[in-house]
């Protein structure tokens, strides 16, 4: 992989990964601009096995767009190569694809389609402080799924200004 720009939150990187081998679950908190929308998704390529998928969860279709923009960018790639994006509105994946972006909405659409979630390892909530119906379902349609049909789904939920108390207790007491 190519070398990640040097980010707040890289720091954090290794303390993620042994969270989501541990537990299965983990709450990120860290400022704006820290990294974590773009640096986090790609340091967990080498955790994820396989052709598992990393799907990252933004809350509006612009910031899905420009983290999965970003992200091709810091790979060298193009958006649809090792990161995608799926919207209401667009869908630019392929093949290779291992980070998918989504808007909220299609994970939920997803959720009722196959509750199982085939091929995904990890689901990122970004911007998870930006609560709404679409956010809360998802999370708890993910939750579920964890707790009962794939407890190897990995659950990260990453913001600026979470409550990480209230959030880490909703996630099982995940490390924060």
């Amino acid at each position: 992989m190519t070398a990640l720009p040097d980010l707040p939150v890289a720091d954090a990187l290794d303390r993620i990964r042994q969270a989501l081998l541990d537990s299965r679950r983990c709450v990120l908190t860290a400022p704006p601009g820290a990294g974590k929308t773009t640096l986090v998704p790609l340091a967990l390529l080498d955790y994820v096995p396989g052709d598992g998928k990393i799907v990252l969860l933004e809350p509006r279709r612009l910031a899905a767009r420009a983290a999965a923009r970003r992200m091709a960018q810091l790979l060298g790639e193009s958006v649809g190569d090792t990161v995608g994006l799926r919207t209401r509105d667009e869908r630019v994946v392929g093949p290779a694809t291992r980070i998918e972006v989504l808007t909220e909405g299609v994970l939920t659409r997803r959720l009722q389609g196959d509750p199982e979630l085939p091929g995904v390892a990890v689901v990122i909530f970004d911007e998870v402080h930006e609560r709404n119906l679409t956010t809360d379902l998802g999370l708890a349609l993910c939750l579920d799924v964890a707790s009962t049909i794939r407890p190897d789904l990995a659950l990260l939920a990453m913001s600026a200004t979470a409550d990480t108390d209230r959030l880490s207790r909703l996630l099982d007491g995940a490390p924060v």
